[in-house]
């Protein structure tokens, strides 16, 4: 009879069931990429993949650390897996797990901890998957990591998150990043290429380029992000790509003027600003002033005046008094964005904010947080307005609520039709009609536009 390495039968697979196996995300859409990717090596070795909420043999938790709730988070889906099956074998890996790994093994029932370098080793790590007497915990220095892993994902055919980076070189005050993924390494172009084309040929309408600083792109090549944008640009098949987020200081005038004229990449750029007062931006350590950021702005606009642009800010770090977070709100009252995500800064070990300023009580920083929010409403509900009556192309999901589904426009307008199968991961025409709730818009379909055939240039 034929083994496995980790132990189970893969020659009389009618005999003996595969073992069963589910996954857990906490985090950012990179940790969701690299989930898909996990599961993608569970199956090759005859796993049978098992939503989470169901049982399973085997649960692999995939950790945050940006908040100072990843310890809360992981012990409650570690108990969730538990309560589905106790003799289950549990697996924490992650970013959290790179940087509390003894927090993590004493939580009770997890058997095996693994660090955010070694996450893609967790089959040979494991052995047999029989619970052991005492936690594993198998931990690396990030800082020796100097191999890429390619990953993807996708919540359906539609749209497809593509890594193409990973690690940061910055020392942000209030980030754990660098000390979870290490340096910052990134394929090669033509890698990357080699993967788009794959994605594409799986039927994927839309690419999301996504890392932990993705404007880093091609240190180690000698290459640049604007060098894969343009690669990307001429993948016929190809209709769209995004990207997930880009530092301002990396977002020069040579990428905002190349997406402009671009054949497929989508007028939606996402930009952290984190405090809209200079001497904030100071103490936190970031690479660029508010003069930048408007600056940035401000040619999106010149170019793309339709473009969608989100913006990312932290509230109540330490030494954000009175007058700074004003600042902040003024900055972005004035900025012509069109949403925000506001984040509510939390103490994390290991990072320089702490020691640098006085901190911030945690009502006052909540206050500040629901301030900025509702601020983002308003962006968003003045954006989505002026779109009202007009026609944009929709690449819609094949998910239905309600007897409704919903895509999104190139520059990233939810919008809602009545459920038709065909249009399911198809671009339309759609006319924007009227607000259907917070977030999303009612349309008419006007034309359909055909998915061309996959045939590269």
């Amino acid at each position: 009879m034929s083994k496995h390495p980790n132990g189970f039968d893969i020659t009389s697979s009618s005999k003996t069931p595969p073992k069963r196996v589910a996954f857990y995300t906490l985090g950012c859409k990179l940790n969701f990429a690299e989930t898909s990717t996990l599961k993608r090596h569970f199956m090759g070795e005859q796993f049978e993949i098992r939503p989470f909420q169901s049982t399973a043999d085997v649960y692999v938790i995939n950790t945050c650390s940006v908040t100072r709730d990843a310890n809360r988070d992981c012990r409650k889906v570690v108990r969730r897996a538990r309560r589905r099956n106790p003799q289950a074998f549990i697996v924490v890996t992650g970013c959290y797990a790179q940087l509390e790994p003894e927090q993590i093994a004493a939580i009770d029932g997890v058997d095996l901890v693994v660090g955010a370098r070694d996450k893609f080793d967790i089959l040979d790590l494991a052995g047999s998957f029989e619970k052991p007497d005492e936690t594993i915990v198998h931990r690396t220095d990030v800082n020796e990591a100097v191999d890429f892993h390619h990953a993807f994902s996708s919540n359906d055919r539609t749209r497809a998150f593509l890594k193409v980076q990973d690690g940061c070189d910055y020392k942000c005050s209030f980030c754990t990043i660098p000390l979870a993924r290490g340096k910052s390494r990134s394929p090669s172009v033509d890698q990357v290429v080699e993967k788009a084309r794959k994605v594409i040929d799986q039927g994927y309408r839309e690419i999301v380029l996504t890392g932990v600083n993705v404007g880093d792109f091609g240190k180690q090549t000698g290459e640049s992000f604007l060098n894969l944008l343009r690669s990307l640009d001429r993948l016929s098949g190809l209709q769209r790509i995004r990207i997930s987020s880009i530092e301002p200081n990396l977002l020069t005038e040579e990428i905002i003027a190349f997406v402009a004229g671009s054949r497929c990449i989508q007028p939606h750029f996402h930009i952290p600003l984190q405090s809209g007062s200079d001497e904030m931006l100071q103490l936190m350590k970031r690479r660029y002033r508010t003069d930048l950021y408007r600056s940035r702005v401000d040619s999106i606009r010149a170019l793309m005046p339709d473009a969608c642009i989100g913006v990312d800010v932290i509230t109540g770090h330490p030494g954000e008094t009175d007058v700074h977070f004003l600042e902040t709100l003024k900055f972005i009252q004035d900025l012509d964005v069109s949403y925000l995500h506001v984040f509510t800064y939390s103490e994390r070990p290991n990072t320089a904010a702490p020691d640098i300023a006085d901190t911030i009580p945690k009502e006052e920083r909540k206050v500040r947080t629901h301030k900025l929010r509702r601020l983002s409403d308003m962006k968003r509900y003045d954006y989505d307005t002026r779109f009202i009556g007009s026609e944009r192309p929709v690449l819609f999901e094949k998910d239905m609520q309600n007897q409704q589904m919903a895509g999104w426009t190139d520059n990233y307008i939810r919008v809602t039709v009545p459920y038709d199968a065909r249009l399911t991961n198809q671009i339309a025409n759609c006319r924007l009609e009227s607000h259907a709730e917070p977030g999303k818009i009612t349309g008419t379909i006007v034309s359909h536009i055909l998915s061309p055939e996959v045939v590269y240039a």
